[in-house]
């Protein structure tokens, strides 16, 4: 199933918030992808109800299994295409906002190779 590009980011920064603090709220995405919170609110509950999302008592969020996985996924193209930008002497705020962009639309297969390639010149 192909997941749309917002709400791969969405994920992502739910990942990375959470590996920054101990809790994620709606306040924290808000901060982090620059959106409004009815906005936010509305994405969260999409994400909630296709099983990507989970929100407890006290409006903490987190990511299930397959939210996680995506999450996962998503992080790592963002960072190894920012690596390699970076690399060829990309300056790091351009390098992680193009990477963010090409992160979702990159083959699984390109992806594979690029990563390759980088471990072996790294």
């Amino acid at each position: 199933m192909k997941i749309q590009e917002s709400a791969e980011n969405y994920l992502e920064a739910v990942l990375m918030i959470s590996r920054r603090q101990d809790t994620v709220r709606a306040a924290d995405l808000c901060r982090q992808l620059g959106f409004s919170r009815p906005t936010v609110s509305q994405a969260v509950r999409q994400l909630q109800a296709e099983g990507y999302l989970t929100v407890d008592s006290g409006r903490h969020l987190a990511l299930t299994d397959k939210g996680m996985a995506i999450a996962e996924r998503v992080l790592e193209r963002h960072e190894v295409i920012a690596e390699i930008f970076m690399d060829l002497g990309v300056s790091r705020d351009t390098a992680y906002a193009d990477a963010c962009r090409v992160e979702h639309y990159i083959s699984a297969e390109t992806f594979f190779c690029m990563k390759r390639w980088h471990r072996r010149e790294s």
